[in-house]
């Protein structure tokens, strides 16, 4: 299926998404194999489950402090080579003809910052299913003030999400600020944003013995304004309450950490286990190659995603 980019059309995937009680999962990507592993949990499930579509979110950061994924996309970390390279991939493999008829992708352009990224921001981003326009940097009025701005000018090409508050990396010494139900409200009300992406104590990186999700908070932000909460940081979330987010007004969850973390160790213990096919006298093609690395990754990555749906798309 084409990517979905028409702004109306997105918005009616996730109306129609909220009506079945869907949180929409959004995997960040920074290579081809990560790419294909979403795309084919995604297709492989619809088939399974006998639906003719079913929607997934593909995610990539740009200049994002914490993860410049387009940076990281192609060996010469040009952002602006490295989001064509993932725009093309998408594209091609997602084209009328291509493998995944089953799939509604919508293309996500993750923690677009304001100041790292405004050269991006003079883009066309009309190719683009939503942006996370991210001023969580500045002081809470400015960024409402800045989030405002940028969706008078783009609402009507583009679903918008704002950051609330800052969302830190938990391998850092900041830690988050947990964002209350009155400025979810002051902040959704102001900049007209579709959905909000709140700090619910969760942080990038983290764990679950290291954080805790604050459901209850969740729950009165969705009482402000509905199931338009986006949440980042899954990692530090357990697998019960993973289940429930839409019940805490979660409509949309960003991923990614897990999907390198618990595939890296798959990879790690199958090569030991083969280390004299990879690099003893018994060296073999079949396991010194970069495919038999990726496919490695490929197919766990596969499995983790098409857990998501089978929990939330049920």
């Amino acid at each position: 299926m084409p990517i979905v980019n028409n702004c109306e059309e997105v918005r009616n995937i996730y109306q129609q998404a909220a009506g079945r009680h869907w949180v929409i999962p959004c995997f960040c990507s920074e290579n081809l194999t990560t790419t294909e592993a979403i795309l084919t949990a995604a297709q492989e499930f619809a088939i399974e489950n006998g639906y003719k579509k079913i929607p997934v979110s593909i995610a990539i950061t740009v200049k994002y402090s914490h993860r410049a994924q387009a940076e990281n996309y192609t060996h010469s970390h040009k952002w602006d080579i490295g989001l064509k390279l993932f725009c093309s991939d998408v594209e091609i493999l997602t084209s009328i003809d291509g493998p995944f008829p089953n799939v509604d992708v919508l293309f996500h352009l993750d923690h677009i910052q304001h100041d790292n990224d405004a050269e991006l921001l003079k883009w066309d981003l009309s190719k683009f299913s939503s942006i996370m326009y991210d001023a969580s940097t500045l002081p809470f009025n400015m960024n409402i003030s800045k989030t405002a701005e940028f969706v008078k000018n783009n609402k009507s090409t583009i679903l918008i999400e704002g950051a609330c508050d800052e969302i830190f990396d938990a391998s850092g010494g900041m830690h988050n600020q947990l964002t209350t139900p009155e400025n979810a409200k002051k902040y959704y009300e102001e900049t007209g944003v579709d959905m909000l992406v709140a700090n619910l104590g969760t942080e990038h990186r983290a764990t679950e013995q290291v954080l805790h999700y604050y459901g209850d908070i969740a729950q009165k932000i969705k009482e402000c304004i509905g199931n338009r909460i986006v949440l980042h940081g899954l990692s530090s979330v357990s697998l019960e309450q993973v289940k429930h987010l839409f019940e805490d007004g979660i409509c949309k969850v960003n991923i990614w950490t897990m999907l390198e973390r618990d595939s890296s160790a798959v990879l790690l213990k199958e090569m030991i286990i083969n280390k004299e096919q990879i690099a003893g006298k018994s060296a073999n093609i079949s396991h010194f190659t970069t495919l038999y690395r990726q496919e490695i990754i490929f197919l766990e990555m596969k499995k983790i995603i098409r857990s998501f749906f089978d929990m939330w798309y049920v």
